[in-house]
């Protein structure tokens, strides 16, 4: 589910790969790899797309259905 999730935010916001990557500071293969479930999603790299998607971990890890930060 992580994976469907955060390409379905980049994809609901017209965003590529490549400009998800160099966001994340990161090589566009290695943030697809991320999508496909190819390769494991650091914490701090959750943390990051977390914050630049303005959704909660939570939401991303697929634990709630609620893409609201709460605070």
């Amino acid at each position: 589910m992580i994976y469907k999730r955060i390409r379905d935010l980049r994809e609901d916001r017209d965003l590529t790969q490549k400009a998800i990557a160099r966001a994340l500071n990161c090589s566009q293969q290695v943030y697809s790899n991320y999508e496909l479930g190819l390769r494991d999603i650091p914490t701090d790299i959750l943390i990051k797309l977390s914050g630049f998607y303005g959704v909660s971990v939570d939401y991303i890890l697929g634990i709630s259905d609620d893409p609201t930060i709460k605070k």
